[in-house]
C-alpha cells in the first residue's frame, strides 16, 4: 500500500522565471504531479522532472476557470495515491491565491501540506517601475486589497481605505476601476493622487500606465491595458521612473 503523499502550495512569482525562489525550484523538481495555474509562466516547468505529469488548471478572474472543487479533489486523490503534488500558483499562494482554502481542505483530510511563498505581483509590479510601497515622506504602510469581494456584501470599504493615507495595491481591479475611482474620491482621496497600473509585471510583455485617480478609468479604457493588472494608488507613485509632470498636476505619462 502506498504511503500518503504530500502537497506543496508553491508561489511561482509574478512572471519572470528568474524570480522563483530556490525552495520553489526544489519543490517543482521533486513533483510527480504539477497543477499549474493559467497565469504562471510555463518557463518555470524547465525545473520539473521529465516524468512529472503537468495538469493545466486555468484560474483567471473573469474567464472560464477550472472549478476549485475539482482542483481540490484532484490534489487529494493524487496525494492519497502517494504522489508528491505541486500546486503551482502565480505570485504567492497566500495572497489572493486561495492557498488558505486549499491548505485547510487538504489538512482536514489528513494530507501534509507545505506552503512555499512566492513574490506577489503586488510587490513586483510597482518595483518594476521604481515605485516603493512605503516611503518615509509619503506612506507609512501599504494595503493589499482585492478590487471586488466574493459578493456585494464583502466588497472593500473604499471610503474607509481612502482615509488611511496608506498606499493601496489593488488586485483584480480593472473591471471595477471606475467604481473604485469614484468611491475613493467620494471618501476624500484627492483626484490628483498618482496612480500606476501594471499589466503582466516582470514579463517581456509588461506594459504600464501612469496617471492620477481622477483620470484612472478614462485613461485605462484608452490604454489597451486589461487583466491581469495591479493598480497602485498613492503618493509613492511619484517615485516612478516614467513619472513626468504629476508633481504639478495630473499628467498621463504612460
Amino acid at each position: 500500500m502506498n504511503k500518503t503523499g504530500k502537497v506543496f502550495l508553491v508561489g511561482a512569482g509574478p512572471g519572470d522565471p528568474d524570480l522563483l525562489t530556490i525552495k520553489a525550484v526544489k519543490a517543482i523538481a521533486q513533483a510527480d504531479v504539477i497543477l499549474i495555474d493559467d497565469l504562471v509562466n510555463s518557463d518555470v516547468l524547465q525545473h520539473a522532472a521529465p516524468a512529472a505529469r503537468v495538469v493545466h488548471v486555468g484560474k483567471r478572474g473573469g474567464c472560464q476557470s477550472t472549478p476549485q472543487v475539482f482542483i481540490e479533489k484532484m490534489m487529494l486523490a493524487e496525494a492519497r495515491a502517494g504522489q508528491c503534488v505541486v500546486r503551482l500558483k502565480g505570485g504567492d499562494p497566500f495572497i489572493f491565491g486561495r492557498g488558505g482554502e486549499e491548505r485547510q481542505h487538504l489538512m482536514g483530510q489528513g494530507i501534509e501540506v507545505e506552503v512555499v511563498n512566492g513574490i506577489s505581483s503586488g510587490l513586483a509590479a510597482p518595483a518594476s517601475l521604481g515605485i516603493p510601497l512605503t516611503h518615509r515622506d509619503w506612506s507609512q504602510g501599504a494595503i493589499f486589497v482585492t478590487g471586488h469581494g466574493k459578493s456585494a456584501d464583502t466588497n472593500p470599504d473604499w471610503a474607509a481605505l481612502a482615509k488611511t493615507g496608506l498606499t493601496l495595491v489593488i488586485y483584480m481591479g480593472v473591471a471595477h476601476c471606475r467604481a473604485i475611482q469614484d468611491e475613493l474620491i467620494a471618501g476624500g482621496l484627492s483626484s490628483k493622487t498618482p496612480v500606476a497600473v501594471v499589466q503582466y509585471a516582470t514579463r517581456a510583455s509588461q506594459s504600464q500606465l501612469i496617471t492620477c485617480l481622477g483620470q484612472l478609468a478614462d485613461d485605462l479604457a484608452t490604454s489597451g491595458l486589461g487583466s491581469p493588472s495591479v493598480i497602485v494608488i498613492g503618493e509613492v507613485v511619484r517615485c516612478a521612473d516614467q513619472m513626468t509632470g504629476l508633481a504639478n498636476g495630473c499628467v498621463n505619462a504612460a
